[in-house]
């Protein structure tokens, strides 16, 4: 199904849409609750002020992405890594620095 230049509400409620292309759409405002993303590639995308909470991420890679001002909450970090090097490297160094 090929939709082009729609300007409606959609709803979709228990849906197969794997394997669809969102290309130049405007998404903002859009609710996403229990979807599944697993293997899904985003790119030159405006998330500014998204809210992402009770998501897995895990396995995820972002590059090139602009994260000023982003906070994370109540988060596992459990092996992230940042740059090649791991958080918990990081955060370890800073608190001997710091004294913390």
């Amino acid at each position: 199904m090929d939709l082009h230049r729609v300007a409606a509400r959609l709803d979709v409620e228990d849906a197969d849409l794997s394997r669809s292309r969102f290309n130049d759409a405007n998404l903002s405002q859009t609710i996403f609750a229990r979807v599944t993303l697993a293997g899904a590639r985003i790119s030159d995308a405006n998330m500014s002020g998204c809210r992402v909470y009770n998501a897995t991420l895990s396995g995820a890679v972002f590059e090139n992405v602009d994260l000023s001002g982003v906070v994370l909450k109540d988060c596992r970090l459990t092996g992230v890594m940042i740059d090649g090097v791991p958080l918990e490297a990081m955060m370890a160094a800073y608190r001997q620095a710091t004294g913390g």
